[in-house]
């Protein structure tokens, strides 16, 4: 019966008495109690489409609120971030256990011919979609004259 085990291109053949220093380390990494989990960068699933007039974005985000969704334009850059802050503040002294979580997610999409101003958005079930115009006066290409 073949092996479950996943093919490694590094995989070094060693007798079973010795510990294999490959498996050990992606065994460190990808392990859940790994110290360096935690500083996984998050990030969220967008699609780009374009057609000849517009440019179609769409995130998904969700467990995000359409207040905790900041969208951006900023020379030729269309930046999307969303931030969640839970806190539970309870009035009482003595508590035993208090947990706070703080995540923070952001993408740039470079889109060079846009009409900042017509850019439009809208939230449904976690869903953010962005229809930016294509700005008419863009110049695609230009012969640069050599002095």
């Amino acid at each position: 019966m073949l092996s479950l085990t996943p093919y490694r291109k590094n995989r070094v053949a060693a007798p079973d008495d010795v510990v294999n220093f490959y498996d050990m380390v992606d065994r460190f990494f990808n392990d859940v109690q790994s110290p360096f989990k935690g500083f996984e960068e998050k990030s969220f699933k967008i699609d780009v489409k374009e057609n000849d007039n517009e440019y179609l974005v769409d995130a998904e985000l969700a467990g995000y609120d359409k207040d905790e969704v900041r969208i951006r334009f900023d020379d030729g850059r269309l930046m999307i971030s969303a931030e969640k802050k839970d806190e539970i503040n309870e009035e009482k002294e003595h508590y035993i256990h208090r947990e706070r979580s703080f995540e923070s997610m952001q993408r740039v999409i470079r889109l060079a011919d846009v009409m900042e101003e017509d850019i439009k958005a809208s939230f449904d079930n976690g869903v953010l979609k962005i229809i930016a115009p294509k700005s008419k006066e863009v110049v695609k290409r230009k012969e640069i004259p050599i002095e």
